[in-house]
């Protein structure tokens, strides 16, 4: 495999599960040195040994400020540097309106907005000229779901932070780019659903897909690595669906 990722320092956040661990270990399989973040320490440790090449877990909440900048603390300390961001940290649950709580709310857009708008920001000091930043989004930015509204206008706002993003950074040649996934067989999406009911979830989501299929955490990464890598040297501002057309049709 060729290694476009050499000597390159990438930060994948919400790196211990699902497409943040896939992002990583294709980041890692490149060439780069591979710091990630998560909630819990048994998944992130977990999560670095399948990594490997040198790969650091830093225990971190994205929506909480001082543990940012604990990890850009360590960064520092340890590469001094940051070519890659993956602010990927984020998730959600099912409400339908007219049960949306407070509770709700905040915790989604604390962590998928208000979380990936200081991942950025604190980052700014460590990004070098001519870093990729990249924001996970969703297909539900653009579609209408039931009982997902929360989740899904907190994806649209992550779509127009890149939009407006590209700007504030332009002097700076920081390109920031959005991918965004449709169905990922990933714990997250069977989580939404009680374990009885996770394969007719699959099954129905892969039936409203052109390709017929969930897609895989894996393709996720290799289109954020793509994303990070000079060969996305002219790409800026750019929402990536990865979603086997699901949301093109």
């Amino acid at each position: 495999m060729s290694k476009q990722l050499n000597g390159k320092i990438a930060l994948v956040t919400g790196g211990s599960t699902g497409i943040g661990l896939a992002t990583a270990q294709e980041l890692a399989a490149q060439g780069a040195r591979v710091f990630i973040t998560g909630r819990r320490q048994a998944e992130l440790d977990a999560a670095v040994a399948a990594i490997g090449a040198g790969a650091i877990g830093i225990r971190a909440d994205a929506s909480v400020l001082s543990d940012l900048d604990a990890v850009y603390a360590q960064i520092a300390k340890s590469a001094g540097k940051l070519d890659i961001l993956f602010a990927n940290a984020g998730g959600g649950d099912m409400m339908p309106l007219g049960a949306i709580t407070e509770e709700h709310f905040d915790r989604i857009f604390g962590t998928n907005v208000r979380g990936v708008t200081f991942t950025v920001q604190k980052a700014l000091p460590l990004l070098v000229d001519g870093a990729s930043v990249i924001l996970t989004g969703s297909t539900t930015s653009i579609q209408g779901t039931a009982a997902f509204s929360i989740y899904s206008a907190s994806k649209a706002a992550v779509r127009n932070l890149a939009r407006s993003w590209v700007l504030d950074l332009k002097e700076r040649g920081i390109r920031v780019n959005v991918v965004s996934p449709g169905p990922i067989r990933t714990p997250g999406l069977g989580g939404l659903v009680p374990d009885e009911a996770r394969q007719g979830l699959f099954d129905f989501l892969a039936s409203q897909v052109p390709l017929g299929r969930l897609g895989e955490a894996a393709e996720i990464g290799k289109t954020v690595a793509f994303l990070a890598s000079d060969a996305a040297s002219f790409i800026n501002g750019a929402e990536l669906f990865v979603d086997g057309g699901m949301a093109q049709v």
